[in-house]
């Protein structure tokens, strides 16, 4: 029984950072050589046209299609945990079901409390069902006493939030990571565009103008695509980061409702 619902629990939550990686890393590259790089997109003299992003993005250098690559990490697995998050909260307002269920246990209404678990399905309707279930189970033990069989309903209830919560947190780390990543290889790109440019000042006699001009727009767009992916993995994680919050909230809030229920119920016996 304890494998069958730990497969229910981990059924159908998120999909694989590595191969999301992996997806982005080959479109990040061919979108820079194919369609950034389209000869197109410049002049006779190399030189990007003006105002032509494409181009212009292209004169970034071989740093961008990795700072692109995390940027498209970023949306893909934003995508990603928006649908999971959404699928974990259910079909109905979360808040709500939560006042609904605690009014339905208050009464002692079991049935009508699973009923509601079940038209809400979600993470927070799954470890509140398995709460119930354990509920009426310990309820025909006679063999034990009323704060063993409260503490067996806590654990069955703790047992399935530790088995939800991974998959609600899923991905979170990939897009924290990318947050400060993004950035460094920004300012890495920066680096390199300043390096071109300080060896075409190097050079005897007039500086090479042009390389001085690649250099210094190589640095300049590195910095605002590093910067631009940071900012949004940030923004992301912690949009994120507050919806797994508040499903979490809400599996203690009802768990605890259960907690008192039976307590209550069973006061002075």
């Amino acid at each position: 029984m304890e494998t069958k619902k730990q497969k229910k629990v981990k059924k159908s939550h998120g999909i694989s950072s590595s191969l999301v990686i992996l997806g982005c890393l080959i479109i990040a590259v061919c979108f820079f050589v194919f369609i950034c790089g389209n000869p197109a997109n410049f002049d006779e003299k190399g030189h990007a046209i003006g105002g032509n992003f494409f181009g212009t993005l292209h004169q970034g250098g071989p740093i961008i299609p990795v700072v692109l690559t995390l940027l498209f990490t970023v949306l893909c697995l934003s995508i990603e945990r928006a649908l999971a998050l959404s699928r974990a909260r259910g079909k109905g307002n979360l808040v709500k079901f939560v006042q609904d269920v605690k009014v339905k246990l208050e009464d002692g209404d079991m049935e009508s409390a699973r009923k509601l678990c079940d038209a809400q399905k979600g993470s927070v309707a799954s470890i509140l069902n398995a709460g119930l279930l354990r509920y009426e189970d310990v309820e025909k033990m006679t063999n034990l006493n009323n704060d063993q069989k409260s503490q067996i309903i806590q654990n069955e209830i703790e047992e399935a939030t530790a088995l939800e919560l991974p998959t609600l947190q899923q991905n979170l780390p990939i897009i924290a990571v990318i947050s400060t990543l993004g950035t460094l290889c920004g300012l890495l790109g920066t680096v390199v565009g300043m390096i071109r440019s300080f060896g075409a000042l190097a050079q005897e006699g007039s500086p090479d103008s042009l390389a001085l001009s690649l250099g210094i727009s190589e640095a300049l767009l590195n910095t605002a695509c590093g910067i631009a992916t940071g900012a949004l993995a940030i923004i992301s994680y912690n949009y994120f980061a507050q919806k797994v919050e508040n499903i979490t909230n809400a599996v203690d809030e009802v768990g605890f409702a259960v907690g008192q229920t039976y307590t209550k119920k069973h006061l002075g016996k």
